[in-house]
Order: C-alpha cells, then sequence, then structure tokens
C-alpha cells in the first residue's frame, strides 16, 4: 500500500480522533479526577477559553520571540562554527572537546546560573535555547561540508578555485542536505529550550503557563498551554520542511559523474 499525501494526512487525522475519543471514553467512564487526568473536552473548552480572553496571546508572543532569537542566534553560530571546524582540522581538534562539554552539561542546570547571572526576563531564555540549538547545525554543517566528492574537489584546485570559492560553491550546496536537516532539529530543539528557560524564571510564556498551572493545581490550564506548545513545534517543523524543499529546489546542481581527470589533462 503506497497512500497518496492526502490519503496520508487523512489517516493522520483519523487517527488523531481515534485517540482522543479513546482520552474521552476513558477518562468518562474510569471517573477520573480532572486533577489527575482532564478529559480532551474540557481541555478544549479551557483552550478555547484561554484565546478567546486574550490570555494566551501574550504568553504564545513570549515564546515565540525566544524561540525565534535563540534558533537565529545558535543557528548561525552553529553554522560559522561548523563551516569553521570543516576547513581547519586544527580548529577542530582544539575546541571540538569543549564543545561537546557545552552540550553534555545539563541544560537544567545552567537554567538557575544564567537566571543569577544576567536576571529574569528574555536574555537568559534567548541564550539557553541558543546553546540548546547550536549543537545540531554544528554538527551537521561539519559533516555535510566533508561529503565532498573527492574527484569534484580535486576539479576545483586544478581549475584554480580560492578556498572561499571552493566552500561556497562546491561544499555549500553538496552540504546543503545535512545542513537543512540540522536546522530542523535545531529548531524542534529550540522549542524544548524555550519551555525550560521559562521554567527557570520566566514571567510570560507559555512554559511559566505550565508552572503557573502547576502551582494553581489547574491540570485542565497545564494540558491546554502544551496543546499550545505541541501546535507550535508542529508549525515549526513544518515551516522548516518547505524551506528545505524550497532551498534544495533552488540550489540543486547537477550531479552527473565527472570525466576521470587524466582525460581532462589530455585536452587541449
Amino acid at each position: 500500500m503506497n497512500p497518496t499525501p492526502l490519503q496520508a494526512r487523512l489517516m493522520a487525522a483519523a487517527l488523531l480522533l481515534i485517540l482522543l475519543g479513546l482520552w474521552e471514553l476513558v477518562v468518562r467512564q474510569s471517573g477520573l479526577s480532572a486533577l489527575v487526568l482532564p478529559a480532551p473536552s474540557a481541555v478544549a473548552a479551557a483552550l478555547w477559553t484561554g484565546l478567546a480572553s486574550g490570555y494566551f496571546w501574550p504568553h504564545i508572543a513570549a515564546t515565540l520571540q525566544a524561540l525565534v532569537l535563540g534558533l537565529a542566534a545558535g543557528g548561525l553560530v552553529g553554522l560559522f562554527a561548523g563551516m569553521a571546524l570543516a576547513e581547519s582540522a586544527l580548529l577542530e581538534r582544539v575546541l571540538k572537546p569543549y564543545v561537546v562539554v557545552s552540550q553534555v552539561v545539563p541544560k537544567l542546570a545552567l537554567a538557575p546560573l544564567f537566571v543569577l547571572w544576567f536576571g529574569f526576563g528574555l536574555l537568559p531564555t534567548v541564550l539557553i535555547t541558543a546553546l540548546i540549538c547550536f549543537f545540531p547545525l554544528m554538527e551537521n554543517t561539519l559533516t555535510g561540508l566533508r561529503q565532498v566528492d573527492a574527484q569534484r574537489l580535486q576539479l576545483f584546485r586544478m581549475l584554480g578555485a580560492t578556498r572561499l570559492q571552493t566552500l561556497l560553491r562546491l561544499k555549500l550546496p553538496t552540504g546543503l542536505p545535512a545542513i537543512l536537516a540540522g536546522l530542523r532539529v535545531a529548531a524542534v530543539l529550540a522549542l524544548v529550550g524555550v519551555v525550560v528557560a521559562e521554567f527557570m524564571g520566566a514571567s510570560r510564556g507559555l512554559g511559566a503557563v505550565v508552572i503557573a498551572a502547576q502551582g494553581m493545581m489547574d491540570t485542565t490550564l497545564m494540558f491546554a498551554a502544551l496543546v499550545l506548545i505541541a501546535a507550535m513545534g508542529l508549525l515549526l517543523y513544518q515551516g522548516c520542511m518547505l524551506l528545505e524543499r524550497r532551498l534544495l529546489r533552488s540550489h540543486a546542481f547537477p550531479l552527473s559523474p565527472i570525466p576521470p581527470l587524466s582525460r581532462s589533462r589530455d585536452n587541449p
């Protein structure tokens, strides 16, 4: 069976409806308290009420602002760091251990320190988000730039291309699929970073709503905020997929095999 994209979307929507129906049935039949597990209908009502009243919109805007700034900062640093490490083996040997250490340290442990150093507000959230999404883009950029065909690289050298020309015209187009795959991962992790940072010390944002709902023991409101976070993540991922398709289409270049270099030398 090979369903069309429309059929696949319909199947996914049907699966979602079945799961929501089972969830509603279990909650109603078992008599679970809304404090333990609210029914989907109660979550939908809380979500609609929060959106209609305007309660959620400032928090959505705060989360989006931190997400965009953190992803942009971490993504750009990761991209240029990956390019630098790919072009210099010495830099990779010197800096790569420190990069790995920065990633294995739990971000939950760093969040209180960032709040202590930079205070409450947007800056620590952006910094934690940038730190989380930096590594996937750097690692994918480094890997992608090193997947260049050896014959093409040798041909560029024979034609007298500079290092910058080789990077821009050969290595980056070749590594673009890997770089964009890293961007997808970084975008999803960036949203996780924003929410985790908002748990620590933000007064606005969907992560702050989750913590506030937990303090008020309002599980329904917590689930409504989680639905918004999930929807934001799905939209962000789909946006990255659309960007990837457009960039790969516009940066496509022929991949026909290069004739042997010995023949090229014989040509006048």
